[in-house]
């Protein structure tokens, strides 16, 4: 292993031990002391983990104290979602779908095993045998178990923690819920450990939003700053403009709370925790979006890239380069960049993807494998694994295209979701499904 910065005894224990939950053989490191203790940056298979000993030693060390974590990966939601409204999810289940050059689900699973959880339970309702792949490898790379928790029919938002009970009640640990369509800084050790203050039932992630108007929004009690009153859906008059973030830590007592029906955990379990003064909200820290939707995912892209930027982070393009335009520009370094191309804000270019000569990106994401050809415009639009955009092509408006589909030279696409494998030879002036 590598430099202990003279560490003592115990932090150089506990961080022996880290790796060998995380199944990291033989890695590098380098620590340092900051004002809580150490710090370590541990490098494994060419991969940067940071972890925080002076915190994890504490909360974390003690291996028959388990965390875990039951994450909602639905293909599609109540109201059809994304699977109904684009093609890109015909392809892949939802939670595979590249974000920002990787994977929905490892943004998050990697959160949660820098947290310290060990177990994560995944309740999936399509195409599970899609991500057992991917999973294996994140088990492995991270050191945490994975399970699957199949709905044979649909539960809503609480039947799935009842359906998993077993695994999440195995002792009386906490556990975080989280929805797979979320994207944040994820403070799971924060969250944690304000649960853990206030001592009560349940803890719901809120965030702060500029039109309560269009949402359910968190009431605490009257001299309260945190413990919950009661929520009001959509309010006429102004209430507060706090909403659910689709994030929770709850006590294993809450599944006693829950039958194993199709059950609303925002309708009839939370209210019911509310009633005994049990539930408080915690407030989200930088920057939030569910991403579910396509003009969500294409804002969150925004944000994140710009929370990317404010860290100084290395994964972005430098603004030197000549193609750079505005910033925040993802660019995977298999991609290829033809000449005179102008390229931001807010543009993620996935892996083997290729640009060609003259061409502008802005509000983008290419996933891997596509291509844009000379002198094309694109914006506002996700272009699909395979998909080729034509040479003097515009696209727009939230244009969505799915796996293998061919846009023509010089066709202008206003909004349209193309389905998979298709070639459109003709404009497609008004927001359109494309079959």
């Amino acid at each position: 292993m590598g430099n202990s910065a003279n560490m003592g005894g115990f932090y150089m224990q506990y961080l022996e031990s880290l790796c060998r939950r995380r199944g990291w053989v033989d890695p590098s490191y380098e620590c340092y002391r900051d004002h809580s203790g150490y710090t370590c940056l541990v490098l494994v298979n060419g991969r940067e983990y940071q972890t925080d000993l002076a915190y994890e030693s504490d909360s974390l060390a003690q291996e028959n104290a388990a965390m875990r974590a039951f994450m909602v990966c639905r293909n599609f939601s109540v109201n059809g979602g994304m699977l109904a409204r684009n093609g890109i999810t015909l392809t892949l289940p939802k939670p595979l779908v590249e974000f920002a050059n990787k994977p929905m689900i490892e943004h998050q699973i990697e959160a949660l095993a820098a947290a310290g959880v060990t177990d994560v339970v995944l309740a999936v309702n399509y195409r599970p045998e899609v991500m057992e792949k991917h999973l294996a490898e994140y088990e492995k790379r991270f050191g945490l178990k994975i399970t699957f928790s199949i709905e044979t029919e649909p539960l809503d938002t609480a039947g799935p923690l009842k359906l998993a009970e077993e695994i999440l009640a195995k002792d009386d640990s906490p556990f975080f819920v989280l929805n797979s369509d979320v994207i944040c800084d994820f403070p799971f050790k924060d969250l944690a450990e304000f649960h853990k203050n206030h001592g009560d039932e349940g803890t719901i992630v809120v965030t702060k939003v500029e039109e309560p108007s269009k949402y359910g929004v968190v009431v605490h009690k009257p001299g309260h700053a945190t413990k919950i009153d009661r929520f009001v859906e959509k309010p006429v008059e102004f209430v507060g403009n706090r909403i659910n973030a689709g994030m929770y830590i709850l006590n294993t007592s809450v599944l006693k709370r829950i039958e194993l029906r199709p059950t609303s955990i925002e309708k009839e379990t939370f209210p019911a925790i509310v009633r005994d003064g049990q539930l408080h909200s915690f407030d989200l820290p930088g920057f939030w979006m569910d991403v579910g939707q396509p003009k969500d995912f294409l804002t969150g892209t925004c944000l994140y890239l710009t929370s990317l930027t404010k860290q100084g982070s290395k994964l972005l393009a430098p603004p030197s380069e000549p193609y750079v335009h505005a910033g925040n520009v993802l660019i995977d370094p298999s991609a290829k960049i033809g000449k005179n191309c102008k390229i931001g804000p807010n543009v993620t270019v996935g892996p083997n993807v290729v640009i060609g000569d003259g061409c502008r990106l802005q509000r983008c994401v290419l996933l891997p494998g596509s291509k844009v050809k000379d002198h094309a415009w694109v914006k506002s639009t996700i272009v699909g694994w395979n998909s080729t955009v034509g040479k003097w092509a515009r696209l727009e408006n939230v244009t969505v295209l799915g796996d293998d589909v061919t846009i023509g030279d010089e066709i202008y696409v206003n909004g349209g979701s193309i389905l998979p494998h298709k070639s459109i030879k003709a404009n497609v002036d008004i927001p359109a499904i494309i079959m």
